[in-house]
């Protein structure tokens, strides 16, 4: 597991770092330049003309140190610096004054054309306002160019929040970050901007970031060894029942694709209950699958055989190409008021709740989130996209993307639920714990491929994973599966049955990290 931080958590890491424990701001200054140089002499050559775009902050005298490292090493390097020198920090003045004392070269903004490789070190990553005048010139220069870019910490005119272009930003082929992951790297477009990330140690010690508390975390490869463990000594039940409620009549897809992924990430029984016309192709296209049919349990005397369905459960998914139907109402009314396992709500389902809300009237967005952290229990999950989100809680989906962090935060502040908000960096949340997701691709922008995540969701709660680290986990997975799946058929064609099939592949070489 990974931090990912603000600007805000970062700057508190900075200044315990040097206020508290006495770290020199020089002496990481000059660390943060030692990784750059290490980073640009992989892909630069000594005929190369290197050029080093500085702002007034800390940054640029990164950017200047790690300039005049390179010179010391044989490489042709020139500073552009874009402010008066009065407005420089006292680290980058020093930066400077060892700069012109070795006779460095000072180079003017309209010579940007005359180089091939730029370190960008104007902002960093407090930039909280639109970049204008002189700055967006040059920026826009350095765009226009042919130069291959290195970004320092974070590509000038990208917020670090959010992620957002602050009217311009500079589009990095490399960014090397310093200390922990910023948001504005990963989240759009912010991501798109950043290139190849490098996270660099640069000595910030552990304890600062503790006393931080970071909120939001990522995983890698190595975190696939929080897969549950696969015991020798077992059976079926050891691992777990999944009821996946889905699938009205025609929809019988999302039903199959979401029992299959639970069965290929490791459960030991699933059941489906659905319409009676998805029996046949359902047992035709998985015979491992349990059936059970929906079709008369609108009718009273058939509480009892709903209930014990329920009760015979580890966990349930309820929604999936449910429809919006009278009994598909009910049967989520009385999964709600009788399940004592996790529930993982998605699609219908999460529609039916906004129309339940609707219906009482319901409308303001901290009404609507206050309404379902009363009415469903703890450990339900939400699988909200954007377009069900903006639905569930009664904001724009313009307004959630542009504050998607804020949005996840306001969702599940002290909240018993947990929500994993799905876009192209799904974002899981609970309480005061954020993960955002960096595994997948554009490939998954396709049907049914959220019914493959709560299939894998599922499996590993009926694992024995805790809700929120399954749904964590299981995030990643999907993602990883999607990328297996895009390296073998490319993008354009990539459908979720690929990812279904993919899953064991990503779980096979995580029998090598477990």
């Amino acid at each position: 597991m990974n931090y990912v931080v603000d600007a805000k958590r970062m700057k508190a890491i900075d200044e315990i770092t040097v206020n508290e424990i006495k770290i020199s701001a020089l002496v990481l200054m000059e660390q943060a330049a030692l990784q750059i140089v290490n980073k640009m002499k992989a892909i630069i050559h000594k005929s190369d003309r290197i050029l080093v775009v500085c702002g007034a902050g800390n940054n640029g005298g990164d950017g200047i140190a790690a300039g005049r490292m390179l010179m010391l090493q044989g490489y042709r390097v020139a500073i552009l610096f874009l402010v008066e020198e009065e407005k420089a920090t006292e680290q980058t003045k020093r930066q400077l004054e060892i700069a012109r004392n070795l006779g460095m070269a000072m180079e003017h903004k309209n010579k940007i054309h005359e180089y091939n490789i730029i370190i960008d070190a104007i902002f960093g990553i407090g930039i909280t306002r639109n970049i204008t005048g002189e700055y967006e010139e040059v920026i826009n220069a350095m765009n226009r160019s042919s130069c291959l870019v290195l970004s320092v910490d974070i590509p000038s005119g990208i917020s670090a929040d959010s992620g957002k272009v602050m009217n311009v930003a500079v589009r990095a082929d490399y960014t090397i970050t310093f200390g922990y992951q910023k948001l504005g790297l990963l989240l759009y477009p912010g991501a798109d901007y950043a290139g190849e990330i490098t996270v660099a140690d640069i000595g910030f010690p552990g304890c600062a970031a503790e006393s931080v508390a970071p909120d939001t975390c990522y995983y890698q490869k190595d975190d696939l060894k929080r897969l549950p463990k696969r015991q020798d000594y077992s059976n079926k039940g050891t691992y777990g029942r999944v009821l996946i409620i889905a699938g009205n009549k025609e929809m019988s897809g999302a039903a199959f694709l979401s029992a299959k992924a639970a069965y290929k990430t490791g459960a030991g029984l699933v059941k489906v209950l659905t319409t009676t016309e998805n029996r046949v192709i359902l047992q035709t296209l998985l015979p491992e699958v349990l059936f059970a049919s929906y079709d008369n349990m609108d009718r009273d005397e058939s509480n009892e055989e709903l209930l014990a369905i329920i009760e015979w459960a580890s966990v349930i998914i309820i929604g999936p190409g449910l429809g919006q139907s009278e009994r598909a109402f009910l049967l989520l009314t009385r999964v709600i008021q009788n399940a004592t396992v996790p529930v993982i709500i998605d699609a219908d389902a999460i529609n039916m709740l906004a129309k339940m809300m609707d219906s009482k009237q319901c409308y303001a967005t901290e009404s609507r989130i206050l309404y379902l952290q009363q009415f469903l229990k703890e450990n339900t999950i939400l699988t909200p996209h954007l377009k069900e989100l903006s639905r569930l809680i009664g904001n724009s989906v313009s307004d959630i993307t542009d504050n998607i962090i804020d949005t996840a935060t306001q969702c599940s502040y002290n909240s018993k639920l947990i929500y994993a908000i799905k876009d192209a960096r799904t974002i899981v949340t609970h309480q005061n714990k954020k993960y955002l997701n960096i595994s997948g691709n554009q490939g998954m922008a396709t049907g049914g491929c959220g019914d493959v995540l709560t299939g894998i969701i599922a499996a590993l709660i009926a694992q024995g994973m805790e809700p929120f680290d399954a749904s964590c986990l299981a995030v990643y997975i999907h993602g990883l599966a999607g990328d297996v799946a895009a390296r073998e058929r490319g993008t354009y064609s990539l459908m979720a049955s690929d990812l279904v099939d993919s899953i064991e592949k990503v779980l096979l070489g995580s029998e090598t990290i477990i």
